[in-house]
């Protein structure tokens, strides 16, 4: 994870895109990508929901909605930790991590970023995050993965446009393996309240 320093402080300040699944094969799990943001003081909270950033190759940074460098919007935002907190919205493109700042190393020092994290949808397509895209940090029903080595699978998209061919397609999610349909030969974890996906060939 890449940092930006403040004067006698440990500031991390963003990171991690998530893009792709991947995992045992009925577990995939996100991949992060460390890419550094900073604040610009738009709005009152740093990435707050309805807010948008830019999207470079090197870092990211809070924008007007209405600037020409507007690239993605917070759909829903949460103080601490991803892994402890809820789940992003099942279309989430993509997860930014935001490391906790204080006040005295903000740019212009008029307030704390907390410890949080945003889920960014993209202002216009492709949307890895929609069902069959390849990506985005959830895997859900209408998605497709490949085994991607020994009961490991990755997300991929479903219309063959990616670097691998669809190989299954997530139909369902159900709460137990047992009420997956009978043309079910994939399980993969999806967790939250239904947390098995049924997989088909396609």
């Amino acid at each position: 994870m890449r940092g930006k320093g403040a004067a006698g402080l440990a500031c991390l300040l963003l990171a991690a895109l998530l893009t792709g699944c991947r995992g045992q094969a009925g577990t995939p799990v996100g991949d992060a990508r460390p890419t550094p943001a900073t604040t610009s003081g738009y709005g009152a909270e740093f990435l707050a929901v309805g807010g948008c950033s830019s999207f470079g190759t090197t870092s990211f940074t809070e924008v007007p909605c209405t600037s020409e460098r507007a690239a993605a919007r917070v759909v829903a935002r949460y103080d601490g930790v991803a892994a402890d907190g809820p789940s992003c919205p099942a279309t989430t493109d993509f997860v930014l991590h935001i490391s906790a700042r204080a006040a005295t190393g903000d740019e212009d020092g008029d307030g704390a970023v907390a410890q949080g994290y945003a889920c960014m949808r993209d202002l216009e397509p492709p949307h890895p995050g929609d069902p069959g895209g390849g990506g985005g940090p959830r895997t859900i029903p209408g998605d497709c993965v490949y085994a991607s080595g020994a009961g490991q699978v990755r997300e991929t998209p479903c219309d063959g446009s990616g670097g691998h061919r669809p190989q299954y397609r997530i139909t369902r999610a159900t709460a137990e393996r047992d009420d997956c349909p009978a043309s079910t030969v994939l399980y993969v974890e999806l967790g939250g309240s239904r947390p098995v996906g049924c997989a088909r060939r396609v």
